[in-house]
């Protein structure tokens, strides 16, 4: 019922009482320790059962659902779904659905004993300024799409990395977990880049052929905080990604495709606007939009029959998936931002500490622009090596020999 799982609650709550659904159970192995929340969501009055562990919950109301909400830490993300679709329901799964290649083709062929197919909850593709300048570029209005670029800073204090016992894990008890700010807290972006370079399809994703990828930290945690990647797709569409968690001050993000004609320039909720070679900018308002609602509705819709698919499968989470496995691949190893760069910031309003690396904008832009990497421009680590869906296999030595270190 804690972290992003009381969103979802939140999220319910007013969805029931508009008459768009029924929440009849959830579970957390400390239901105890959200007693408050229990309250403020109403679930006496609402007639919510509490149970301590999933299992319990499908064994005593699997009847009587529709679909399973599943947003729960990623390494439980492949049981929970296997559980369910054991028994024909359906799955609403948080993104990621598994940053482990081939625990989701295990995910994938499970998905296939459900009544419909599961979604996986990477929030924003269903905009619909986004489907709407999809469509465009699909009917060839900009002329092909030549790249895309994903510039993305969001600040994370120390304690965000101590909320629990998986965060910012590589590995835990064998298993892939991989949280980062690419493959967790900003994957909806990198999600989002690879849907503007598919085709030819609405709902389509390019497909990685060959992944060139630096990893770093600043934070002392096992995995990496900062992300710089680039990835050419199967159409010989060139994509770069550069994201961390090692700064201060506001959070940004920035989503660009890069077209004969045009540049189209995304920022989720604030900005949308077309830079025409020929000098005119057109601007698009960006509509309000409840992410985690409107997914609800729209998977509701499916549910009902009245689509024909979800926003995203599992089958459509292959591209991301491999992108992530990849990018790790050929980093092969996670590098220290060099000590000169990072310095402290205490957040007196907000009493949080905060890591800072210098230069880091500069660092995005070069990269992103010029194609500049980071490693060879004062950050003292070698380049990451090409790897292709071939180098998949290397995947699982490659992150157990990142987590001894």
């Amino acid at each position: 019922m804690g972290g992003f799982a009381g969103i979802h609650h939140a999220t319910v709550a007013r969805l029931e009482e508009q008459g768009h659904a029924k929440l009849i159970a959830t579970c957390d192995p400390r239901p105890e320790a959200f007693a408050m929340e229990q309250q403020t969501w109403r679930f006496s009055e609402r007639g919510v059962h509490v149970y301590p562990d999933y299992r319990t919950l499908l064994d005593a109301c699997h009847r009587g659902l529709d679909l399973l909400v599943v947003p729960t830490p990623i390494n439980l993300h492949a049981e929970m779904h296997a559980a369910a679709t054991a028994l024909g329901l359906p799955v609403y799964l948080e993104k990621p659905p598994t940053l482990d290649h081939a625990e989701l083709e295990q995910m994938i062929t499970a998905d296939a004993r459900a009544r419909k197919s599961s979604l996986v909850g990477f929030n924003f593709i269903i905009e619909k300024p986004r489907l709407a300048l999809k469509e465009r570029i699909l009917a060839g209005e900009f002329g092909a799409v030549r790249g895309a670029t994903l510039s993305a800073l969001w600040p994370r204090p120390a304690s965000y990395f101590a909320r629990n016992n998986w965060a910012g894990r590589l590995m835990i008890d064998g298993r892939i977990v991989l949280d980062s700010c690419f493959g967790n807290a900003m994957a909806h972006f990198v999600h989002n880049l690879l849907f503007w370079a598919g085709g030819p399809e609405l709902f389509s994703w390019g497909q990685p052929a060959a992944v060139r990828a630096e990893l770093y930290r600043a934070h002392a945690i096992e995995g990496a905080d900062t992300f710089f990647v680039e990835t050419d797709t199967t159409a010989g569409v060139n994509l770069r990604f550069a994201l961390s968690h090692a700064c201060a001050g506001p959070s940004s993000h920035l989503e660009v495709v890069l077209c004969d004609k045009a540049a189209l320039r995304y920022v989720v909720g604030r900005q949308i606007e077309i830079r025409w070679n020929d000098g005119r900018v057109e601007k698009i308002a960006a509509e309000p939009f409840d992410p985690l609602a409107e997914n609800h509705l729209d998977y509701y819709r499916y549910l009902r029959g009245e689509t024909t698919r979800p926003a995203t499968t599992l089958a459509d989470s292959r591209a991301f998936v491999a992108l992530n496995d990849l990018a790790h691949v050929s980093s092969a190893r996670i590098a220290k931002i060099p000590a000169a760069l990072v310095s402290g910031v205490r957040d007196e309003k907000e009493q949080k500490d905060y890591l800072n690396t210098a230069g880091l904008t500069a660092a995005h832009e070069n990269f992103l622009v010029r194609g500049a990497w980071p490693g060879a421009n004062g950050w003292e680590r070698e380049p990451g090596e090409v790897a292709t869906p071939a180098d998949l296999g290397k995947f699982y030595d490659v992150v157990r020999t990142m987590a001894k270190r």
